[in-house]
């Protein structure tokens, strides 16, 4: 998987505890945030309809969410490791809009926009992967896989970003799963990118995109 060193980072480790501070949202609403998705991405196709309303009521989080316990970690504690956002109170009741698009039929990209409160986003952005995490063994329906997470830096989208890198080999096959988190003034956004041949300088290249569009659009 190609990916910049994780690097020895001393950073506080990803953590579901909600931080103090102000709501999760008191700025944007859930249609604000859908009108200021990304619209077009070329070479790929809309994928469904978007979605909007609370982040834990959206239908990809859940079946996200429903796909992941499906799987058996070897290292349970470092599943939050694996997901683009860490869910906790604030997160889960934030409005939020989603979409996504497809290239072909082994390639993904979605984006979320959330409306929360600067601790929320600062929290998210801030979240690193522990060093024992950084590989781990995964079985659905009892084939085994093995995965390893790798932290990217030097991009700054935004007032902050993170982007994290997740391959997945299982026999022969390698899938890669590059996601981007950002935050700016009252929303945070997460672009994910999926698929054999997902690389981090696409990723991030869609999560600027996805930023010039929210920065036009929201007010």
């Amino acid at each position: 998987m190609a990916a910049a060193g994780c690097g020895q980072d001393r950073r506080p480790e990803p953590t579901d505890t909600a931080p103090t501070g102000p709501p999760a949202s008191e700025g944007y609403n859930a249609d604000q945030l859908t009108q200021a998705l990304l619209t077009d991405i070329p070479g790929y196709e809309h994928s469904g309809v978007s979605q909007s309303g609370q982040y834990g009521t959206l239908t990809s989080v859940r079946n996200a969410l429903q796909m992941q316990q499906a799987a058996k970690l070897d290292k349970p504690e470092c599943a939050s490791s694996t997901r683009a956002v860490s869910s906790n109170k604030d997160v889960w009741s934030a409005p939020a809009a989603f979409v996504a698009f497809a290239k072909g039929r082994d390639q993904t990209v979605s984006e979320i926009l959330m409306a929360v409160g600067p601790d929320v986003a600062a929290q998210q952005v801030g979240l690193r992967v522990p060093a024992s995490c950084r590989s781990f063994r995964a079985s659905v329906g009892g084939r085994w896989s093995t995965g390893s997470i790798v932290e990217a830096r030097g991009a700054r989208i935004g007032e902050a970003t993170r982007t994290v890198g997740v391959a997945t080999t299982t026999g022969a096959a390698t899938v890669k799963t590059w996601y981007v988190v950002l935050r700016s003034r009252g929303y945070l956004a997460a672009i994910t990118l999926f698929g054999p041949n997902a690389t981090r300088d696409e990723a991030e290249n869609l999560a600027r995109q996805a930023y010039q569009q929210a920065e036009r659009i929201l007010p």
